[in-house]
């Protein structure tokens, strides 16, 4: 037996006591040592999920130590190998997998969804994930929490590495949540000319100000479309990423770009409100670029603790809460309030 968050409907969750996963013949088991509470956790906590069958285990940001070998198992891992996993399993089957674009997979699933997650002390990593999925050896003395949350992280370096993010640019991220402030770190570690954060909540700002963010804008205050015209001569800023589900946030963007700029659309809408009205004559005749990015590909996940390992990603500024598994109503609570960055579950 084992303890794990069981989520049984919506608003209704807690530890128990579990059976303890049977090791896959070809696949392992790992003794989770942290889990990353994110966003998307906490919608499925809220509303459930299309993919998620209830009761389950969920919880895809995930560090832990190889226990258990299955018998047909022939990979490169070990009985006591530290691994960091992230949730996507491709299919390798499409044409995006075929031209090794995993990012694009067309029927990839995911961990936590299709099988079980981490907020347990025991999480089985089935043969698929271990052959097309997102797992790495996690790097020597890589603080198992950080480790975990390098999956949100190859997120936003897929979103930067397809919007050329460059040393000359001026970035503005809408949204200073955990995502926003990743995309901030990142864009600092290029030495990006100038990045401004943007949010309506003080508490998220003061997450900003951490990252040390050059500019801090309270949007609830100031007119954020002007404050970037102010703040760039009024020419506007060459990189814009949305990292919030606000649909005027994307409006804004678009009028806050540079002649010839980029706009990520990093954070997806909600689908009552996905066609926010942006005026696509500005993109016509200002040429600008609107980049959607999603997932990320193996490639991506193997950078982002590279960062991390090379202190080039505070990864211990990210993680801003580290709580024991049986404190996981309480961690919860403090997300939903807005009152930490990043939670992490300790197993």
């Amino acid at each position: 037996m084992m303890k794990a968050v069981v989520v049984n409907a919506p608003m209704d969750y807690g530890l128990k006591e579990v059976e303890k996963p049977q090791c896959p013949k070809a696949g392992l088991v790992i003794r989770v040592h942290a889990c990353g509470l994110c966003g998307s956790d906490l919608r499925t906590l809220r509303n459930g999920h299309r993919n998620v069958t209830l009761p389950w285990i969920i919880g895809h940001e995930v560090s832990g130590r190889v226990c258990e070998v299955g018998p047909e198992y022939e990979g490169e891992y070990c009985e006591g190998d530290m691994l960091a996993v992230a949730p996507l399993v491709y299919c390798g089957k499409c044409e995006f997998c075929q031209r090794q674009h995993y990012e694009l997979c067309e029927n990839y699933r995911e961990l936590a969804q299709a099988w079980p997650g981490g907020f347990a002390e025991y999480m089985a990593l089935p043969a698929e994930a271990l052959r097309l999925g997102t797992i790495c050896l996690s790097p020597d003395g890589l603080d198992p929490a950080v480790a975990a949350i390098a999956e949100p992280i190859s997120s936003c370096i897929n979103a930067q590495e397809k919007g050329q993010v460059s040393k000359s640019d001026t970035v503005v991220v809408l949204g200073t949540g955990p995502i926003g402030c990743i995309h901030i770190a990142l864009a600092k570690a290029k030495g990006v000319k100038c990045v401004i954060g943007a949010d309506v909540n003080e508490d998220r700002l003061a997450f900003a100000r951490l990252f040390e963010a050059d500019h801090v804008v309270n949007t609830s205050e100031v007119n954020i479309v002007e404050e970037v015209r102010r703040l760039t001569d009024g020419k506007g800023a060459e990189v814009i990423i949305t990292a919030n589900p606000i649909p005027e946030t994307q409006v804004q963007a678009v009028e806050m770009a540079k002649k010839g700029g980029r706009v990520l659309l990093f954070g997806g809408l909600p689908k009552e409100q996905s066609k926010p009205g942006i005026d696509t004559n500005i993109i016509h005749y200002n040429a600008l670029q609107i980049i959607g990015t999603t997932t990320m590909a193996p490639r991506h996940h193997r950078r982002a603790l590279e960062l991390l390992a090379e202190g080039k990603l505070d990864g211990e500024k990210l993680v801003s809460h580290r709580f024991e598994l049986s404190q996981f109503e309480k961690g919860v609570e403090l997300a939903f309030a807005g009152k930490v960055l990043k939670a992490v579950f300790l197993a």
